[in-house]
């Protein structure tokens, strides 16, 4: 059983987590590249909030939007 988790711990250590230990020593060269996983995530967040609204604001100008408070049977 101990060499399942000394398994798990070589997978995530010594190759999945190894970019990240490349990035930690970036950061004293150039903080901005170091986190560039960083500012990915936060520029696929606002694209999809963007498309997710306006989505909304389709479906609200076409009327198929219910804005039913009741929307749940034990909300009645």
């Amino acid at each position: 059983m101990k060499a399942f988790f000394e398994g798990i711990q070589y997978l995530f250590v010594d190759i999945l987590f190894k970019p990240m230990d490349w990035f930690r020593e970036m950061e004293l060269s150039n903080w901005w590249t170091a986190n560039i996983v960083n500012w990915i995530f936060i520029a696929v967040c606002c694209y999809w909030t963007w498309y997710w609204t306006k989505e909304l604001k389709i479906f609200k100008d076409k009327g198929q939007d219910e804005q039913d408070t009741t929307a749940h049977s034990f909300l009645k």
